[in-house]
């Protein structure tokens, strides 16, 4: 547990550093004067200008523009930009995304100009929805799984072997005291002792082998997932399929590439 806790510990701190060398603005309205202010000061009601390269700091209404085109890549995995214009519209049965007025946290200006009004920040905007119902639960990996039934298995083994040979050396030798501290000693001779440092050691060693490669590995149970992978196939909004749909042999193929990369 003390080396899982370092190892994690050192991943987490190591994130945290690369974060901290990020800072992201928005260029504000405030007070009549345009300021660079960071993203976690923004509030709903704020007016920001959006320039060629800027990324989108919040869920916006567009209030004015000028030839303003989004990257929206990250939300509908469409790798061409999209047109935004400060005209009315109604959401109807179309998707949020659809709307020609609004513009979302995690997009990005691919060119153009425009005036905007914060409509949600952080948690309430729609990426922050979608991050939401993705970090929900935790979803249990096939490591985890491995080793509950490891566990669940020697605390069956240890609830029936420990009764009987409670009874048998009992009724055989008639002290049940020392029959019952046998009994113990056999319970704990099952406990594997060592299991749970040699586990960590094992997947430390994997995370530092990783981290040689320059991956931070934040749980060190993902480690044994990464290296169970048969075939990983990966796909950048049309890195690999060159935004167009390709035959089933050419998908193959482009899969072998990727797997032979990795």
């Amino acid at each position: 547990m003390s080396l899982r806790f370092i190892q994690e510990s050192r991943a987490d701190l190591a994130a945290a550093k690369l974060k901290a060398m990020i800072t992201v603005t928005a260029t504000t309205i405030r007070d009549g004067q345009a300021r660079e202010v960071p993203l976690g000061e923004l509030v709903p009601g704020d007016m920001i200008k959006l320039s060629a390269g800027d990324m989108i700091p919040a869920d916006i209404r567009v209030i004015s523009s000028k030839d303003l085109f989004i990257v929206q890549a990250s939300l509908t995995g469409e790798s061409m930009p999209v047109e935004k214009v400060d005209a009315r519209a109604t959401l109807g049965s179309r998707s949020p995304l659809e709307l020609e007025n609004v513009c979302f946290l995690g997009t990005s200006v691919e060119s153009g100009t425009a005036m905007a009004a914060v409509v949600a920040t952080g948690p309430q905007t729609y990426f922050g929805g979608m991050a939401r119902s993705i970090t929900g639960q935790e979803v249990t990996t096939s490591f985890d799984r491995g080793v509950n039934k490891f566990t669940w298995l020697m605390i069956s083994l240890m609830a029936i072997m420990s009764p009987i040979v409670f009874l048998i050396n009992g009724l055989t030798k008639h002290d049940w005291s020392e029959a019952f501290f046998f009994a113990l000693a056999v319970a704990v001779g099952l406990t594997p002792e060592m299991l749970p440092m040699i586990v960590s050691v094992c997947l430390s060693k994997g995370a530092i082998a990783m981290s040689r490669k320059k991956v931070i590995v934040k749980r060190l149970n993902a480690i044994q997932n990464f290296g169970a992978m048969d075939v990983l196939c990966t796909d950048k909004t049309g890195t690999l399929t060159m935004d167009r749909v390709i035959s089933n042999t050419t998908a193959t193929s482009c899969a072998k590439r990727t797997t032979a990369c990795w």
